[in-house]
């Protein structure tokens, strides 16, 4: 069985993967999801990927799934540990020495959420309430030193790559991902239901999803 290797986004924790991992060690799997020093200011994506491979330790036969702008971790985490697979879902797509703070620009990305008082509905619209309320109290401060700083890979890693887009994301629309995934990494993205923040609202169908891979 594989160890699964689960990298958060922005502002998060590990706990976000909790429901999946329940799930991902029900079907007999090893689950690694760590915190990431987002609150230090010292701290860019190389320092991330640190904080991942230092909980990951010996393991092996890793898929590492990457979130949101856990898009910009996972990659440099596949290549370091040479992943059996890397999965990104409803997740950013870095190009070699891209800033984070750059790539919704490049890729013509329109933020339509401009309320700040909308963001829960933007983020957690599909997820049971109890669920988005402790996500919410979760919720850390979000340093934008990661942003600043180029992308440290020169390639995409040689890692067996798959896309998971969710169709009901308001943060990441479909429409906008397929062109990225399409342009970035040349292929087609697999698709499922469901917003932004799927690991809480249809947490046993994205590790089932996850474990098909």
């Amino acid at each position: 069985m594989s160890t699964y290797v689960l990298v958060h986004g922005a502002a998060d924790r590990g706990w976000c993967w909790h429901l999946v991992a329940d799930r991902l060690r029900a079907l007999g799997h090893e689950v690694v999801a760590p915190d990431l020093p987002c609150d230090d200011d010292t701290a860019g994506f190389a320092e991330y990927a640190e904080a991942v491979v230092e909980a990951v330790g010996a393991r092996t036969d890793l898929v590492v799934v990457g979130h949101s702008l856990g898009g910009y971790t996972a990659p440099i985490v596949a290549e370091r540990l040479g992943a059996r697979m890397l999965v990104l879902v409803a997740a950013m797509v870095p190009e070699p020495g891209e800033r984070a703070m750059d790539m919704l620009a490049n890729t013509g990305y329109q933020d339509e959420t401009t309320d700040p008082d909308a963001l829960l509905d933007v983020f957690y619209h599909d997820v049971p309430p109890e669920l988005a309320a402790q996500a919410q109290a979760g919720e850390r401060a979000q340093s934008t030193t990661p942003m600043t700083r180029p992308w440290p890979l020169a390639e995409w890693p040689r890692v067996p790559t798959r896309f998971l887009l969710c169709r009901d994301d308001r943060l990441f629309t479909a429409d906008w991902l397929r062109g990225v995934v399409r342009a970035r990494l040349g292929f087609d993205p697999d698709e499922m239901g469901g917003g932004h923040y799927i690991q809480l609202s249809r947490p046993v169908e994205l590790a089932e999803r996850l474990a098909a891979y």
